[in-house]
């Protein structure tokens, strides 16, 4: 049963990349000449993934709470690249905090350039943040839901990593509400690997934290909604920390 799992698997992977070299090269000439294309190409993609997760993999997503459609900072537990899709596909006008390497991936870096993704260079701290808040104010003329990881990188189910102080800058900065996001992705869907465990895949829109509140105690109630829940999720499905 395992090795008909990883085969699935497998095969799955393939069709998603493939569907996405597809999905890029028909939308480019609409993406192009209008934001409007790039969005309507990244959507169609996380349809087919979604919909392919579940029919290969028996893998089905639940979304609960209230996905945003204002500008909104949403704050998101990070445990697969399959929470960025699940993510993107439930808000109108997503755009993400990304690492700078992502810029040359291919299509990938395109499209995100076309949403108004930021990227950040990860290695140089200081910097890195204020080119961050820069790069937001740049693309705050183009309102939607920006989306950063307060970790920083994709985390293990289990595992323990702190939370960075960007997203109460960018909180603070921008004035808006943050919606914290918790999931229980990285359950079914690793980080890393090619195998994908069937299930029900939980992305949990929170209650908005409103603007005005001190980075500091931003910081720590943002930390406690996600981590509460995601680790209820985590319970929910099963998982036992090794």
């Amino acid at each position: 049963m395992l090795a008909v799992r990883w085969i699935l698997s497998l095969l799955f992977n393939i069709q998603m990349y493939l569907a996405m070299l597809v999905l890029a090269v028909v939308f480019a000439p609409w993406a192009l000449f209008s934001r409007e294309g790039a969005y309507a190409a990244c959507h169609t993609y996380c349809r087919w993934v979604i919909f392919t997760a579940r029919l290969m993999l028996g893998l089905k997503v639940e979304v609960r709470g209230t996905p945003p459609r204002d500008e909104v900072v949403i704050a998101a537990k990070h445990q697969s690249f399959f929470d960025i899709l699940v993510i993107f596909h439930a808000i109108p006008r997503g755009k993400f905090i990304m690492k700078r390497e992502l810029i040359y991936a291919p299509f990938l870096g395109q499209y995100a350039m076309r949403l108004g993704c930021v990227f950040v260079d990860r290695g140089k701290r200081g910097a890195a943040i204020a080119k961050m808040k820069a790069d937001v104010a740049k693309s705050a003329a183009d309102p939607g839901q920006l989306v950063i990881y307060p970790q920083g990188t994709r985390v293990n189910p289990g595992v323990v990593k702190p939370y960075k102080v960007g997203s109460g800058l960018l909180y603070e900065q921008l004035g808006q509400p943050c919606v914290p996001v918790a999931t229980n992705i990285g359950v079914f869907w690793p980080k890393r690997g090619v195998l994908r465990k069937p299930g029900t895949c939980v992305v949990d829109f929170l209650p908005r934290i409103e603007p005005g509140l001190p980075v500091a105690e931003f910081m720590k109630r943002l930390e406690h909604d996600i981590e509460t829940v995601s680790d209820a999720l985590l319970d929910e499905a099963g998982f036992r920390p090794s």
